[in-house]
């Protein structure tokens, strides 16, 4: 039975690429720094941004879906002033680098790239660092594909979080579709076997509203009674910050029944 490597596996999306590959019965191994408690995959214990156990995970592998990615925006769930200027690349461009040259040592017959949608008019630095890892991937003698997707919803969620404590809420009116990380799994994992290869359509969520619909809809959710101001923003303005639509693909679950799926004190939300 074939192997499947997936960097990035202990996160949101890469736990779920990686249910739903153990659910279709493929033989999977996780690269991560750390194990979780799961028994049901082989694990690889290592640093992409280092390197570091690197060459013993790739060995036997025949599949490698990168969903490793490092931003500082998502982790903490807001924006600093240093985020307009630089954001760390280890991960995403050396570390990819390194990946792909291990991997075409190691014979690896498909290498999937999870990218963002947008990337080529999109502004701020980590964006800037993910097209450059995505650049490397194309450029690659591997038989590679990239997979595209929009903003996860858990993203937008820890974002908004971070508004309660205001009276007012700034909000763009710019049209996005942000998506569900289970959405991009199966997309992902589908790409992955389906025996074609190159630029694979982009995946994003079902609706197409603006931020302040997003915002309302989180609010009414959570039930927050906040101001929200809306804010225009000229569409070069927007598409520079990721404020796209995106083509292709569509997930089918809706912001509301997100927020309703991860309602603090839900188990899903745990």
């Amino acid at each position: 039975m074939t192997l499947t490597l997936v960097t990035g596996g202990t996160g949101h999306l890469g736990r779920d690429i990686v249910d739903r590959l153990v659910r279709d019965g493929r033989r999977v191994r996780v690269f991560a720094r750390s194990p979780s408690t799961r028994s049901d995959v082989d694990w690889a214990i290592g640093d992409l941004a280092t390197g570091v156990g690197l060459r013993e995970a790739l060995h036997d592998v025949d599949t490698v879906i990168n969903a490793a990615t490092y931003s500082p925006i998502a982790r903490r769930g807001g924006v600093r002033p240093i985020d307009f200027f630089r954001s760390p690349s280890a991960v995403d461009v050396e570390g990819t680098e390194r990946l792909l040259s291990l991997s075409g040592k190691a014979e690896v017959r498909h290498f999937l790239h999870v990218s963002i949608v947008g990337l080529d008019e999109a502004t701020l630095p980590y964006a800037r660092v993910k097209l450059a890892g995505e650049r490397l991937v194309r450029a690659s003698n591997l038989p590679w594909s990239v997979v595209r997707a929009m903003p996860f919803y858990y993203l937008l969620d820890k974002l908004l979080a971070g508004l309660v404590w205001l009276p007012l809420w700034p909000t763009p009116t710019t049209l996005f579709n942000p998506v569900d990380t289970s959405d991009v799994a199966d997309h992902v994992v589908a790409c992955a076997f389906d025996g074609q290869r190159g630029e694979r359509p982009e995946i994003g969520g079902p609706e197409d509203l603006d931020l302040v619909a997003f915002a309302r809809q989180y609010q009414d959710a959570r039930r927050l009674h906040r101001k929200i101001l809306p804010i225009g923003l000229s569409e070069a303005k927007a598409r520079g910050m990721g404020f796209v639509v995106s083509q292709g693909v569509r997930g089918r679950l809706a912001w509301a029944d997100w927020l309703q799926r991860n309602a603090p004190g839900s188990r899903s939300a745990a």
